[in-house]
């Protein structure tokens, strides 16, 4: 057959266009279904932007260099701002931090590459129960563990129970991102001469290290919103911190002391504070999403 023909047969034959028509029903079905899920997800949406919304109106209004510089003020006070319990707060986060993190990192990657299953299940379950213990319950735990046996409130005590609750976050996150690492790697990794240490250590830990950031990140922020564990524990004061084993004052705490005050300076402290403890838990999300988004596999 020659070009011309084939041409001709073409020409008697055309290709069907492929439009979309809503007059079919699987095509509006399609549609009424799409919008129906839109519609859902703006319902569930809604609370959290309701949330946010209310608070940056009530809080926005106290955003000013002394809030972030000032001294913590007494009652019929006027003016002040909540700089020491920022400190108090990044103390106390950094204390759990410096505790679960080493630890869940460490049990991850047990139960990734070196635990049998029957063990690994039963720490899994753990971590499992773990994660579901109510705060206030850790609180109290750690009340008689550090508070009791030292006979002081401290910001050690607080970082103790912030880090009992950051552990199973950080076990899961962590374990379920080496997981995510091909066998392949650690087959190639091994068929070089590599020990099984230094193929967790040079290949398996830094491929995954995205993701555990991931968690670590959002462990992080979960912490930073806990209220009942620091008043077992970290209690609250008015001035700066002073040291590790002495009550700090904390965020949280602060919001949840002045927030049922009489006094108008205290309650848009308070506010001023729910304001800041919503964008630090918010900006450390997206980070951990960031650091998501740069994951190896």
């Amino acid at each position: 057959m020659t070009a011309s023909n084939q041409d001709r047969d073409y020409d008697e034959f055309p290709t069907p266009k492929m439009e979309r028509s809503y007059s079919t029903p699987r095509t509006a079905i399609d549609l009424a279904l799409t919008i129906l899920a839109f519609l859902l997800l703006g319902i569930a949406l809604l609370p959290l932007f309701l949330v946010i919304g209310y608070v940056i109106i009530r809080g926005a209004n106290r955003l000013d260099l002394e809030l972030f510089t000032g001294s913590i003020p007494a009652a019929l006070q006027e003016g002040g701002g909540i700089a020491p319990a920022i400190v108090g707060t990044l103390i106390v986060v950094g204390i759990a931090a410096a505790i679960s993190i080493p630890f869940g990192i460490l049990a991850a990657v047990y139960l990734s590459e070196f635990s049998s299953g029957r063990i690994a299940k039963w720490v899994r379950f753990a971590t499992n129960v773990l994660s579901g213990v109510p705060s206030i319950i850790v609180g109290i735990f750690a009340y008689g563990v550090i508070v009791a046996t030292t006979g002081t409130y401290s910001a050690v005590a607080g970082g103790f129970a912030l880090a009992i609750l950051m552990l199973p976050i950080v076990v899961r996150t962590s374990d379920e991102s080496l997981q995510l690492v091909p066998q392949e790697v650690r087959w190639a990794s091994v068929g070089v001469g590599s020990s099984n240490f230094q193929t967790v250590l040079q290949i398996v830990l830094p491929a995954a290290m995205g993701a555990i950031a991931t968690g670590v990140t959002l462990a992080i922020a979960r912490a930073a919103g806990e209220t009942a564990p620091l008043i077992f524990t970290a209690l609250f004061t008015q001035f700066w911190p002073r040291g590790i084993w002495e009550p700090v004052p904390t965020l949280s705490v602060l919001i949840y002391n002045f927030a049922g005050l009489p006094y108008e300076n205290q309650q848009e402290l308070a506010w001023a504070a729910s304001l800041i403890l919503v964008l630090m838990i918010l900006l450390t999300s997206i980070l951990s999403r960031w650091v998501a988004s740069k994951t190896t596999y």
